[in-house]
């Protein structure tokens, strides 16, 4: 047989073997998120989960863990019967923090889930002129993509029929039993034609059954069928009829009986698409106008599409967002209470780690390769990532007494910040959990993903990026800078925001002195193997198995080789003498600091560097500089100062070890070293 006239008992056969799935909305959902797994993380002092599924593809969220688990429980509880399943989820926040990506990517996902096995199916009426008063309408769809199990259930008038129907299918009592946990009535249209179906074949069965095929739902995704986005419109034009529907004319040109409720065209609007199982997406759902919202008041609460009294009950999950000025707006109009009632609101704040903004910074700067005007190649610095991640993370994170920024934006991004704890951080965000307004809670105000965009733009504009061939790390804070001036209105939060990126370039300077000792030793990875250096000294230092050669033998984690290390006392002390250690009982518990870090983070990942204590970093980099070039002030001056022969090799000597081994092209490694001569930034 062919799809097309497949008939409703092939169809509750295959559900029954399996073949196919009778689920609502919700129940799909869940099944699709938790069947790909979860882990558990923990994020801001607090563990969480971390579901696959939005971690996977091309471009894929990334953070957002809150919201994530909000929304899971949200649609678990609903799948499981809850009051979610009368309630519509609603992400508020700021512009450009990737509510609007979240939910279309949610939909992305689900249109490839509803493949095979987990396909919606449908229904259609056929030779419907039959009849007599349908004119030349030959076939009726289901308006709402109704699942053909729904119709099986209300196959007769008598509902203990319609069960012994499904029953003589090979379903099991307390199989019916669970498939009525989804029953609803059919819509108005489909009820009031099944109806007459049956009283022209004076009730036979199997004639009604002949007039049924069951079809695929359409997948395409430019129909908004199974998915569905509204957009808020403009006051004038948008009405009640781009989500319910309305009377159609062409439809009321062959209908002789004008009470039937097949007049209604359904699909016109918005919600009839997505009906049968799917995902209704509200953009901007509180800018729309009040009696709009008035509509959705009732479709949240009763999932059914009501014009004139007529009623078609729908099967969907609805999702929308809220810009946080147009909800707060909205809430201080007091009667339109009852909607944000039956809604639940998770706000949605930037993100705030910054290792984890890589990736996020990594999709602004975009993937194609970039040319320049005259199309030439523009490189990119090696820090360019880092140094525009770094700035606007710092915008997001508020000010508090107990830590200073840097320390943070360490902590958020899971790192060592000297002694404070992870749980001064988890104090802060609790205590500005409290704020009823909402944007002075944690993550909640900073520049968003808009603005790194425009200030990525900014900077392949400037003419120094098309004359030098290359995106300059240091360039970046210039044009954040200029987005900052440009696009951030309110006097306070611009002030803080330019205090932010100065902060963020005194990081900038510091990464940037650890590149010129990696150039200088000619080696990518010089400082942190000198970071090791140090933490293994001092984890050995006391050892009982040192010789009078001060030789010590340990086990490598990364490699579990043997390795011995010549443990150099007064290397540790210059470098605790940077960091501002003076006496022996600060030494001390500096050292059983690092050694108590060393045996937390080794244990569950045992290619931890210490390279994110900044502190320890600068120390060792200082000293090296200090040691083997008589002070960084002396490279300075020899890169700066280059008539003599000598100066002009070791400049020429770093310049080749950046363009072959740290990735850096001709313009960016002179700027670099030009930066680290200079006394900008310095903290």
């Amino acid at each position: 047989m062919t799809a097309k006239n497949e008939t409703l008992r092939q169809h509750l056969a295959a559900v029954k073997a399996g073949e196919r799935v009778f689920e609502n909305a919700f129940q799909g959902i869940i099944r699709m998120i938790l069947e790909p797994g979860f882990e558990k993380v923990v994020v801001n002092g607090k563990t969480t989960y971390d579901f696959n599924i939005f971690r996977t593809g091309r471009k894929h969220t990334i953070g957002m863990y809150d919201e994530i688990n909000s929304f899971v429980s949200f649609v678990k509880d609903a799948a499981e019967g809850g009051s979610s399943k009368e309630m519509a989820f609603v992400l508020v926040g700021e512009p450009g923090n990737g509510k609007t990506f979240f939910v279309e990517f949610l939909c992305g996902k689900y249109r490839n889930f509803l493949q095979g096995r987990n396909r919606k199916y449908s229904f259609r009426f056929l030779n419907m002129d039959q009849l007599g008063n349908y004119g030349r309408i030959r076939e009726v769809d289901s308006e709402t993509y109704e699942d053909p199990m729904i119709l099986a259930m209300n196959l007769f008038d008598d509902p203990e029929e319609s069960r012994r129907f499904i029953g003589e299918q090979g379903f099991s009592d307390a199989e019916i039993e669970t498939l009525y946990r989804n029953y609803r009535p059919l819509g108005a249209s489909t009820g009031y034609i099944l109806n007459e179906i049956r009283q022209y074949h004076d009730n036979d069965i199997e004639k009604v059954l002949e007039s049924i095929a069951i079809l695929p739902v359409p997948m395409s995704e430019s129909l908004g069928t199974l998915t569905g986005k509204y957009p808020a419109k403009d006051k004038i034009t948008s009405s009640a009829v781009d989500l319910l529907g309305e009377e159609s004319i062409q439809r009321l040109l062959h209908l002789s009986d004008t009470n039937n409720p097949y007049r209604f065209d359904l699909r016109r609007g918005a919600l009839a698409r997505v009906a049968g199982g799917g995902i209704h997406f509200s953009d901007e759902i509180f800018k729309n106008k009040k009696d709009l919202v008035q509509v959705y008041l009732g479709v949240i609460q009763n999932r059914a599409i009501e014009i004139d009294g007529y009623k078609w009950p729908i099967d969907s999950m609805i999702i929308a967002t809220s810009n946080n000025s147009e909800f707060n707006r909205f809430l201080a109009e007091k009667e339109e209470a009852p909607i944000v009632d039956r809604c639940r609101i998770c706000y949605v704040s930037h993100n705030t780690n910054y290792r984890m903004q890589e990736g996020l910074t990594a999709y602004a700067i975009g993937s194609e390769s970039k040319t320049t005007l005259t199309k030439e190649v523009l490189h990119q610095d090696p820090n360019l990532n880092y140094a525009a991640s770094v700035g606007v993370v710092l915008t997001r994170l508020p000010r508090s007494e107990k830590l200073t920024p840097i320390e943070t934006m360490k902590l958020a991004a899971g790192e060592v910040a000297g002694e404070k704890s992870i749980k001064a951080l988890a104090e802060v965000i609790d205590t500005l959990g409290q704020e009823p307004d909402i944007t002075k809670r944690f993550g909640q105000r900073g520049l968003g993903h808009r603005s790194l965009g425009r200030s990525i733009q900014i900077l392949k504009e400037s003419s120094e990026t098309n004359e030098g061939r290359c995106m300059v790390a240091y360039d970046v804070f210039r044009s954040l800078e200029r987005v900052v001036l440009d696009y951030v209105v309110e006097p306070n939060e611009r002030a803080k925001y330019l205090e932010d990126l100065k902060t963020g370039k005194k990081l900038y300077r510091e990464r940037i002195m650890t590149e010129m000792f990696n150039a200088y030793m000619d080696e990518p990875f010089a400082i942190k193997k000198d970071v090791q250096n140090y933490v293994n000294m001092i984890i050995g230092i006391d050892a009982e198995n040192l010789g009078p050669d001060r030789m010590w033998k340990y086990k490598d984690p990364q490699t579990g080789e043997l390795k011995a290390l010549k443990i150099d006392e007064r290397y540790v002390k210059s470098v605790e003498e940077r960091i501002g250690l003076k006496t022996e009982e600060q030494r001390a518990s500096f050292r059983t600091s690092i050694r108590k870090i060393y045996g937390q983070k080794i244990s569950v990942d045992p290619s931890y560097d210490f390279m994110d204590n900044l502190e320890l970093v600068k120390a060792v980099t200082d000293v090296r500089l200090k040691s083997d070039i008589a002070g960084a002030g002396s490279l300075i001056g020899a890169l700066a100062n280059r008539t003599n022969e000598e100066n002009q090799k070791l400049y020429d000597r770093m310049i080749v070890t950046m363009l072959g081994k740290l990735g850096y092209c001709r313009t960016c490694a002179q700027k670099t070293i030009e930066y680290f001569c200079t006394q900008e930034d310095e903290s």
